[in-house]
């Protein structure tokens, strides 16, 4: 019986052929022959006869069919034609997917209108990516549905906030800038990112823990530690649930030295190595001195009980590494993050990388794996408890360890434009947000102020995402177009400041010299998670107005362009316009700068992201003071930046302790020569 396709599909019409036309081989091969109504009847191929060369073939003549042989179509083996039907399909795909991609704009700004609409009586939770919501309304089944392959688009693909390899809006990528060829010193002793890392030494592990005397802590220790990390980490990244947070407490007061090797027990120490990260980060926002001896000595004693907790984490890492769990996925994550904090940027990453995919492994099996509580789980899992309830923390759990990795991937893609995809990004809007049935902390109020914050964290680093791929795409980003780039920018500047508008009052912040020209309101005193937030707000607006800065910088003509919104004001002329959203980028990175202070959560998680961060700002400062028409645009504050910068992050290496980061070494040599070169224009200009 021949295969059946449909036959209004064009695309496999020559495929359908190739099993129902005779076919005549060469004189060597056999030429099948069958009748045309033999085929109808779905009676197949006729006994094959020899082919005899003529044309047309004797064989071909006795059943009158017309002979196919010596023709170049016919010559190709029906493999052959099936291969060609596939490519060309494939080919119709790739067509249809670049058709939809062409709508992406369109796309974006529906659902901006959608969000605009939102009741404004709805809570953060609701408001920040509607979308999300209604997605997982809509499906009735896991992310599995999908298919987990990084290379494979999703039906929601245009949802997804995905930020591509190889994009140009790294460090690195401002660096070979032109303008900064009059500044030799910039780049004569420079070291790509991945090179100075990989060349690194090995991370010691030390063996003080042949008696593990030293992780026999007394109860009030293992609070204290606790307690840092859920005042800190737990705050930030809310994983660790307080069921987790007690077995912990229990593991620890035991001795860990009885324990076997388990998830669970290595989840313990890592739970107590960031305890200790987060007591020495700590205290450091409202001083950007170095604090004094006895506390150095305090946060030093801090930083190695932490490594020595860590290091035994790493000996039992193994069973993380194997086992399927949430709680497997947790430790891979809290490893990431400990290598963060020692600012080791590649080994953060792939431990952040092999957490994503289990994430999605367990994500994409969520709806088969049986109850928790069966007997087949309790026999076969012993470390699993038997509650029915812990099926659905266990998801939750997942989610939320999804969502963290998803931003402290695209957060090291930001600077490392070139490391493969997880895959994570490209499944994110099938992935619910967190939701508040997973108790974190002991008072309600934090953990409603924990969700929270991790929602706008999450929903900032989407729009990073759009606002880089839009942009800053090889090949495809909008930022060198001066056809279209300003709407892009207008309607990145408009969700930006959506966003803002909907953070909750603890999280609120001001920027005086911006809110002042938009006519904000005054939002009150600053808590240290909004003031983080605010370093997030500006970095995304710098970033979403260099367009401008660039198609000045480069010479191009803009001045048929307005402020995107296709809009012209007759009292305000298109260079005047223009200037002022180079101002914008200008002002953005300058108060960047400014205000930073010693974030915590910068310290423990973004030393090595921030140092990168602020020496392309000043990058973007200095070329912009090769230009005296964007010279007059920056405040005389300028000159004060390179020493802050330095001071805080030679500051912050000190504190932490050694060794020091190689990236951040160069970062603030960096700083530092920018910061030269800077003050001799303004020395210049008298």
């Amino acid at each position: 019986m021949s295969p059946k396709f449909p036959v209004q599909d064009p695309v496999f019409s020559n495929v359908t052929k190739c099993w129902d036309t005779s076919w005549c081989m060469s004189p060597l091969q056999s030429c099948s022959t069958t009748s045309t109504q033999g085929n109808l009847r779905g009676r197949g191929f006729v006994h094959p006869m020899r082919c005899d060369g003529k044309d047309p073939c004797v064989a071909c003549a006795s059943t009158e069919n017309d002979c196919t042989y010596g023709s170049e179509a016919n010559s190709r083996g029906k493999s052959d034609l099936i291969l060609d039907g596939v490519l060309r399909l494939e080919t119709f795909l790739h067509k249809m997917n670049a058709n939809l991609m062409s709508l992406q704009s369109m796309t974006t700004s529906t659902q901006t209108a959608s969000t605009r609409t939102t009741s404004s009586s709805s809570s953060p939770l609701s408001e920040l990516h509607t979308h999300h919501q209604t997605l997982s309304r809509q499906r009735t089944r896991s992310i599995g549905q999908y298919g987990m392959s990084p290379t494979t688009p999703t039906p929601n693909e245009l949802d997804n906030a995905v930020l591509e390899s190889w994009h140009t809006s790294t460090t690195e990528s401002v660096l070979h800038w032109p303008h900064f060829d009059a500044f030799p010193s910039l780049r004569q002793h420079y070291i790509p990112i991945f090179e100075l890392e990989r060349s690194r030494h090995p991370l010691k592990v030390k063996s003080q823990w042949s008696d593990d005397a030293s992780c026999n802590l007394p109860e009030e220790e293992i609070d204290a530690t606790l307690d840092a990390f859920s005042q800190n980490f737990n705050f930030w990244y809310p994983t660790m649930s307080l069921h987790q947070l007690a077995k912990t407490k229990q593991t620890m007061l035991g001795g860990c030295h009885e324990e076997e090797d388990t998830p669970e027990t290595c989840l313990a120490l890592l739970t107590l190595a960031l305890g200790y990260a987060s007591k020495v980060t700590s205290r450091l926002v409202n001083s950007p001195r170095s604090p004094d001896s006895k506390e150095k000595e305090e946060k030093a004693s801090a930083r190695s009980r932490g490594d020595l907790f860590f290091e035994k984490a790493l000996k039992m890492l193994y069973v993380a590494q194997t086992d399927v769990s949430s709680t497997s996925a947790q430790c891979l994550f809290f490893t990431a993050i400990y290598f963060a904090f020692l600012r080791r940027p590649l080994q953060a990453w792939q431990y952040i990388s092999s957490a994503s995919s289990k994430c999605m492994l367990l994500l994409s099996y969520a709806d088969s794996v049986p109850s928790t509580s069966s007997p087949y789980i309790q026999s076969s899992n012993t470390h699993l408890p038997s509650s029915r309830n812990v099926g659905v923390e266990e998801e939750e759990r997942t989610k939320r360890i999804f969502w963290a990795c998803y931003i402290l991937e695209s957060d090291y893609l930001a600077e490392l434009s070139h490391v493969p995809l997880s895959g994570i990004a490209r499944i994110e809007s099938s992935v619910s947000l967190p939701v508040g049935t997973y108790h974190t902390h002991e008072s309600p109020k934090d953990e409603e102020l924990s969700s929270l914050y991790f929602l706008a964290c999450i929903s900032m680093r989407r729009l990073l995402n759009r606002v880089h791929q839009l942009l800053y795409a090889k090949d495809t980003g909008a930022g060198m177009d001066i056809n279209r780039f300003p709407s892009v920018v207008a309607e990145l500047d408009h969700q930006l400041e959506e966003w803002r508008d909907v953070l909750p009052s603890a999280f609120t912040f001001e920027v005086p010299e911006i809110d002042s020209r938009r006519q904000r309101k005054p939002s009150g005193e600053m808590t240290e998670h909004g003031k983080f937030l605010r370093q997030r707000y500006l970095t995304c607006r710098s970033v979403i107005y260099r367009p401008y800065l660039m198609g000045m910088l480069s010479g191009q003509s803009l001045t048929n362009i307005h402020d995107g919104t296709g809009n012209t004001s007759p009292s305000v002329s298109p260079d005047q316009g223009i200037l002022g959203n180079c101002k914008s980028c200008l002002d953005a990175c300058l108060l960047h700068i400014l205000n930073l202070r010693g974030f915590s959560q910068t310290i423990l998680v973004d030393t090595w992201i921030c140092s990168l961060s602020m020496a392309g700002a000043m990058l973007v400062l200095l070329a912009a003071c090769q230009v005296p028409s964007l010279r007059n645009l920056i405040g005389p504050e300028v000159l004060a930046a390179g020493h802050h910068l330095t001071q805080l992050l030679e500051g912050w290496q000190e504190v932490v302790g050694g060794p020091s980061s190689p990236s951040v070494d160069q970062s603030v040599h960096i700083i530092k020569e920018a910061d030269g070169f800077i003050r001799n224009v303004y020395d210049q200009d008298g």
